[in-house]
C-alpha cells in the first residue's frame, strides 16, 4: 500500500504541516496554518484541511460554503483578529434529516502574544483568510460508500480561530499594541445558539467530533453539548487525535505541560475547565485529556494513533531536546528509526495505553488506537472508510465508530505494536525535509 497512488496523494496533502513543524516550539504549534496560508497566496488555490479523495473525486456538489456567525460582534464571539467565526453547514436528508454531526477543526494553540498575533493573519485566527468553500470528506462525506452511518445527517464543520480549543476568556486581552481577542468560550456558546436555532435543538441523534485541538475542544465541551439537546435524544462525542499526553520528552522535560501552562494563563482557560480538577490540580494539568475525560459523563469515543507523529515531534522529541539531530530521520519516517529509538517509541505507546486504563473500563466508551505514524484520521476518506483504510480486526475507524454510536457491538479496538499492522498509513516526510 505504501506505493499506491492513494497513499502518495494522501501524503502530499498533509506534508505542509510537517515542513513547518520543524521550527521552534511556539512557531511550530501554529505553523501548520501559516504554511497553508502561504500556499494559498502562492498558488491561488483553495485552502483546505482535507485532501481530494481519489476514491470519490471532488466535484462542485462536494463543496460547502462558508457561513459567518450571525451577530458575532454584538455577542463578542470573535476570532483572534476580531472577525466573526466561520462554519460550513450541509443540510441532512431522508432518515438523517433530524440527526446532526458537528466537526471542530484542529490546528494547535498559541501560548504567547507573539504567536497569537501571527495566527490572526491566517485561517486559524481570522475568518478573513478562510476558504469560502471546502470539500466535505471522511466523517463529513455525503457518499454512503465513504461514510455509511452518517452520510445523510446534517453536518457542520466549525472553523477554529481562537487558538485555545474554544475555551479562552477575555481577561488577559492586550490593551496596548497588537489587538487580540481571547473569546473561545463565547464563540462556543454563540455557535451553539446559532445551530440550535436552525434545527439542532430538535436533534434526535447528535455527534460532536473534532480533530487534534478540535478533539480537545470536543472533550472540554462534550457535557455542555449534551445539556443543550433534548433529553430523549442520543448524544455522544468523538475526539480524533486529541488525546495529548502529559509525558516527559526524551530529555525528561515537561515540554507539553509547560506549553499548556502558558496557554491556560494567557487565555484564562481555567474558567472553562472542570472545577473539581482545577480545585485539586494546577489548571495546566486539567487541560490534558487524561484528566478531562475523568469528568465527562456523556459517552465518548477516542481515536488516536499510538505513534501520533505530532506528539512524537512536539511532546516526546521537540526540537530543543534534539540539538544534534539524532532523531531527525526517525521523526520524518518511522521506518528510519533504529532499534533503540523504536524502543523509546514503544514506551510512548505504553504511556498512552496506561493513560487509557480507566477509560477502557467505561462500558459506554469507545476506543480505536492503531499503530500508525499519522495524526488525524477521521476527515480523510482514505483513513476513515475506504477499501484501503487502516483496520483493526478487519474494522475501519468508521465501522468501529458506527458500532459504538448505534450500540451494535463492542468498540474497543487496540492495535498490536508497530510494525505489525500492514493496513496503516505511515506518513513519510523525508523527501520534504530541508537541511
Amino acid at each position: 500500500m505504501a506505493g499506491s497512488t492513494a497513499n502518495l496523494r494522501f501524503r502530499s496533502n498533509l506534508v505542509w504541516w510537517r515542513k513547518w513543524a520543524r521550527k521552534d516550539w511556539a512557531i511550530a504549534i501554529v505553523a501548520f496554518t501559516l504554511i497553508l496560508f502561504l500556499v494559498t497566496l502562492i498558488s491561488n488555490s483553495s485552502w483546505r484541511d482535507e485532501p481530494i479523495s481519489p476514491f470519490h473525486p471532488t466535484t462542485a456538489a462536494d463543496l460547502v460554503e462558508l457561513t459567518l456567525l450571525h451577530d458575532a460582534e454584538r455577542r463578542g464571539a470573535l476570532c483572534l483578529d476580531g472577525s466573526a467565526l466561520g462554519y460550513h453547514f450541509r443540510k441532512g436528508s431522508g432518515s438523517g434529516a433530524q440527526n446532526w454531526l458537528l466537526h471542530i477543526e484542529g490546528g494547535g494553540w498559541c501560548n504567547t502574544i507573539k504567536s497569537c498575533s501571527l495566527r490572526k493573519w491566517t485561517p486559524l485566527g481570522s475568518s478573513k483568510y478562510m476558504d469560502r468553500r471546502v470539500p466535505f470528506s471522511g466523517i463529513l462525506s455525503s457518499q454512503p460508500s465513504d461514510n455509511p452511518d452518517f452520510y445523510n445527517w446534517n453536518k457542520v464543520k466549525i472553523r477554529y480561530c481562537d487558538g485555545a480549543s474554544f475555551a479562552g476568556h477575555p481577561k488577559n486581552e492586550p490593551t496596548t499594541g497588537s489587538k487580540l481577542f481571547f473569546r473561545g468560550q463565547l464563540i462556543w456558546e454563540a455557535i451553539m445558539d446559532e445551530l440550535l436555532s436552525i434545527g439542532l435543538s430538535k436533534a434526535k441523534q447528535a455527534l460532536l467530533s473534532g480533530c487534534s485541538a478540535g478533539g480537545l475542544a470536543t472533550l472540554i465541551h462534550c457535557d455542555d453539548f449534551r445539556g443543550l439537546l433534548p433529553r430523549d435524544s442520543t448524544v455522544k462525542c468523538l475526539a480524533d487525535a486529541g488525546f495529548f499526553l502529559d509525558e516527559n520528552d526524551v530529555n525528561q522535560n515537561r515540554t507539553m505541560r509547560t506549553f499548556y501552562r502558558d496557554v491556560v494563563v494567557l487565555q484564562d482557560l481555567a474558567t472553562s475547565l472542570h472545577k473539581d480538577c482545577v480545585a485539586r490540580k494546577e489548571p495546566a494539568k486539567c487541560l490534558f485529556p487524561e484528566e478531562v475525560i475523568k469528568h465527562v459523563t456523556t459517552p465518548v469515543f477516542l481515536i488516536n494513533p499510538a505513534y501520533d507523529f505530532w506528539q512524537i515531534q512536539h511532546i516526546l522529541i521537540p526540537e530543543a531536546s534534539d540539538p544534534h539531530g539524532y532523531w531527525k530521520k526517525c521523526k520524518l519516517n518511522i521506518y528510519n528509526c533504529n532499534p533503540s529509538q523504536i524502543e523509546i517509541l514503544q514506551g510512548f505507546r505504553d504511556s498512552m495505553l496506561n493513560s487509557l486504563n480507566e477509560f477502557q473500563k467505561n462500558k459506554e466508551g469507545g476506543i480505536f488506537i492503531n499503530s500508525c505514524f499519522i495524526h488525524c484520521q477521521t476527515w480523510y476518506s482514505e483513513t476513515w472508510h475506504s477499501p484501503s483504510s487502516p483496520r483493526i480486526n478487519n474494522k475501519t475507524i468508521a465501522d468501529s465508530v458506527g458500532d459504538w454510536y448505534f450500540n451494535r457491538n463492542v468498540a474497543k479496538q487496540i492495535d498490536c505494536p508497530f510494525p505489525c499492522n500492514p493496513t496503516c498509513y505511515h506518513m513519510n516526510f523525508t523527501q520534504f525535509s530541508r537541511g
